[in-house]
């Protein structure tokens, strides 16, 4: 799970510091902080105190191999508990870090969703050696249970169901809730799709929608700060939420019309693009954006398919 997609999720900030304080609560005389974890590196989300002799901030990011939470067993979600670090820990170099930020007990819980993706860990921390009692365990088991509920409930309002791309819903908070870097949409639509369905049945035709969902991350995945969405039926969307010059913007379209005719012999399948690049000193507005998209779309279409247009 990438960190930039629970910040879109409705009253995260909110519900994270409920999950703190009620922590908090069931262990009141220990520090207790959340944690993301993303491409091999752990971010502290929030503290339940600034004021702490634990050295640790929000904002702060580490090396997830240098780190406590390293140790936890996500697959079989266990709880890891040190009572007192330096009598625990083999680790000579895993004990000098955790001195560096005057941490002598730790309780790690992980925190995944339904489908087994990683999110971090609730964490509960002392500058002493502690005794964490079983019943206190339980309880904060039972705090983190309820905190991958609502993480599962979001990624669904976010997520199409079919493809588990990004949807429109997730698009328009995107748009509500990160500044204007300039940028491009690619509003992407299937030519042929239709006599897919309807000749081989909508079971063919998902696995089609999902093959092109896979081909799409694939061929965005290096390129930064860009998300593949499906907006419904056939249609497709790829954001670049960067500044591009146009001979990028060409080549990304040629790109994407490549990786989408590739078929076999009885799907005769291609598509079609329309482009709406903007500026970041320009105001912007997803609505006027997506017509000026679904516009050079239609040109894309009248102009014989498998093409591209950029709206002007």
């Amino acid at each position: 799970m990438h960190s930039y997609e629970f910040q879109m999720y409705r009253n995260f900030d909110e519900l994270a510091i409920d999950m703190i304080e009620l922590a908090k609560e069931i262990m009141p005389d220990k520090l207790v902080y959340l944690t993301s974890i993303e491409d091999d590196t752990q971010h502290i989300l929030k503290l339940s105190s600034q004021d702490s002799p634990i050295m640790l901030e929000e904002g702060m990011s580490f090396d997830l191999k240098d780190t406590v939470c390293s140790r936890i067993e996500f697959n079989q979600r266990e709880v890891l508990m040190y009572e007192d670090i330096e009598e625990q820990i083999e680790s000579t170099r895993l004990q000098s870090l955790l001195r560096e930020v005057n941490i002598k007990s730790y309780l790690g819980i992980p925190i995944l969703t339904k489908s087994g993706d990683i999110f971090g860990t609730l964490c509960v921390a002392n500058h002493k050696s502690a005794q964490y009692d079983s019943k206190s365990v339980q309880l904060l088991k039972r705090v983190v249970r309820m905190f991958s509920y609502y993480l599962e409930l979001e990624r669904r309002a976010s997520r199409d169901e079919l493809t588990d791309l990004y949807n429109r819903h997730y698009l328009y908070n995107y748009f509500e809730t990160n500044p204007n870097q300039g940028g491009a949409l690619f509003l992407i639509d299937l030519d042929g799709f239709k006599f897919v369905n309807d000749t081989f049945g909508h079971d063919e035709g998902d696995l089609v929608l999902k093959e092109v969902a896979r081909r799409l991350k694939r061929l965005m995945e290096p390129i930064h700060d860009s998300k593949v969405y499906r907006l419904g039926g056939d249609e497709f969307l790829v954001k670049v939420a960067h500044a591009l010059p146009e001979v990028v913007v060409v080549e990304y379209a040629e790109r994407m019309l490549t990786v989408l005719k590739e078929w076999d012999a009885h799907l005769p399948l291609s598509a079609s693009i329309g482009i709406a690049p903007y500026d970041p000193d320009e105001e912007k507005d997803l609505r006027q954006l997506l017509k000026d998209a679904d516009v050079a779309l239609y040109q894309s279409k009248a102009g014989g398919k498998n093409t591209y247009q950029i709206c002007r």
